[in-house]
């Protein structure tokens, strides 16, 4: 798994190629959800509080998670980025 993040036991990843709109993977628990770019959650749920702590890390790097989708889609490595404080 293309791991971005971890923090507070959630784990954050994108796979290379995948279906669009643009989006990543949260894990939390033993649940997942697939949340767009743009904050909208796609697919899955995860513990509302662990909702609100991943909304606050893709508004903190927003610039790096669409970089990141860029890179992914070409196939190429995706660049970790910092965890939530």
């Amino acid at each position: 798994m293309p791991e971005l993040a971890r923090f507070y036991g959630i784990v954050i990843a994108m796979f290379w190629r995948d279906h669009l709109p643009p989006h990543f993977h949260a894990y939390y628990a033993g649940q997942e959800a697939e949340i767009g770019l743009d904050g909208t959650l796609l697919a899955g749920s995860l513990p509302r509080r662990a909702l609100v702590l991943v909304e606050e890390w893709r508004s903190a790097h927003l610039d790096e998670l669409k970089a990141d989708w860029e890179r992914a889609s070409r196939k190429e490595p995706i660049e970790p980025i910092p965890p939530l404080e």
